[in-house]
């Protein structure tokens, strides 16, 4: 009988420290790198947004978080890369307004643009600005309509590719001018902003997030926000109501993903870690001078996420399919 209590006890000590190693990996998220999937290219908005929200997510969770840019296809090939990742927490897609357009805009994928991804939490909604390089032959918004009116053959307009927020925006421009303009898609808004300020072309939409810095450096010129009010961040630019578009009003939106089938406790934590990097003093001031702010931290969660992009779906749906513009 001592013999058999003594076994036991060894037995139990010995398979004690196993079990405990076992739930402590199982429980362990994070304990390597993750890896954000931004689907454009280095130097444009959303870029910035993630890279952002990124490092200080990083802080929080104990681990590098790594952004990696996977343009093309309108964010389709990053969007793609995470929707069939491992649903372990380490590969996320830090994405914009095109997630509520995709699903009408393109009718053959590879992955499922709704049902392949678990949300995470909404991050900002950024106003959008109408620019110009800086030599174009108008210098307000209705000297631009004018000119675009008379020469909106020669006029080019950049955007980041069909479904980008550039190209969303360029639509409603369009539309409410009532003239066409040739476009030029790129792989980013990045890359586009860099033509812009050689003069390459002639106009673009764009987030604040990418054009404040350039707009006060003088490097583009500015015509209107797409907002209700004005920025604080370019208290001297008007609205597009203000000058002479109105109801030209478009934020984009970005939110955090992870692939379909990721637990939830993987998810939740994520969230909390992304509701510290909303509440962190130098990120809220980065982006006010960017001339965006964070969201409020209950749209900071997987459900008020979730809820707000199948809305944003079929608000979309309806304005695309009536354009009978589609990406495939």
């Amino acid at each position: 009988m001592l013999r058999r209590s003594l076994m036991a006890l060894l037995a139990a000590a010995f398979l004690a420290p196993a079990a405990l190693t076992t739930a402590q990996a199982q429980g362990a998220f994070p304990n390597r790198t993750i890896n954000i999937i931004v689907p454009f290219a280095a130097g444009g908005p959303t870029d910035t947004v993630t890279r952002l929200v990124a490092e200080v997510m990083g802080r929080d969770l104990g681990q590098t978080v790594v952004v990696e840019n996977v343009g093309g296809a309108g964010g389709t090939l990053g969007a793609a890369r995470v929707a069939m990742a491992k649903p372990d927490g380490y590969t996320l897609l830090l994405h914009h307004i095109g997630m509520g357009t995709t699903p009408t805009l393109y009718r053959r994928l590879s992955y499922d643009p709704v049902e392949g991804f678990e949300t995470i939490g909404l991050v900002t909604a950024v106003p959008m600005t109408i620019i110009a390089r800086k030599d174009i032959q108008a210098t307000n918004l209705a000297e631009l309509v004018a000119l675009v009116r008379r020469d909106q053959v020669k006029i080019n307009y950049a955007n980041a590719g069909i479904g980008a927020a550039s190209h969303l925006c360029g639509l409603l421009l369009q539309k409410a001018i009532d003239a066409p303009m040739t476009t030029v898609p790129y792989r980013g808004t990045g890359p586009a902003m860099t033509d812009l300020i050689a003069g390459t072309v002639d106009i673009m939409c764009d987030q604040t997030t990418n054009t404040t810095s350039h707009i006060r450096a003088g490097a583009v010129r500015a015509f209107a926000v797409t907002t209700a009010q004005r920025l604080p961040s370019l208290p001297d630019l008007p609205t597009a109501t203000e000058a002479g578009l109105p109801g030209m009003e478009v934020t984009v939106w970005h939110g955090l993903y992870a692939p379909k089938g990721t637990p939830a406790e993987i998810t939740n934590r994520l969230s909390r870690a992304l509701q510290v990097a909303l509440r962190d003093e130098r990120l809220v001031q980065r982006f006010a001078d960017l001339g965006t702010a964070p969201v409020a931290q209950n749209e900071a969660t997987p459900e008020a996420h979730r809820a707000f992009w199948q809305a944003d779906i079929a608000k979309w749906r309806p304005v695309i399919q009536a354009a009978g513009q589609y990406a495939d």
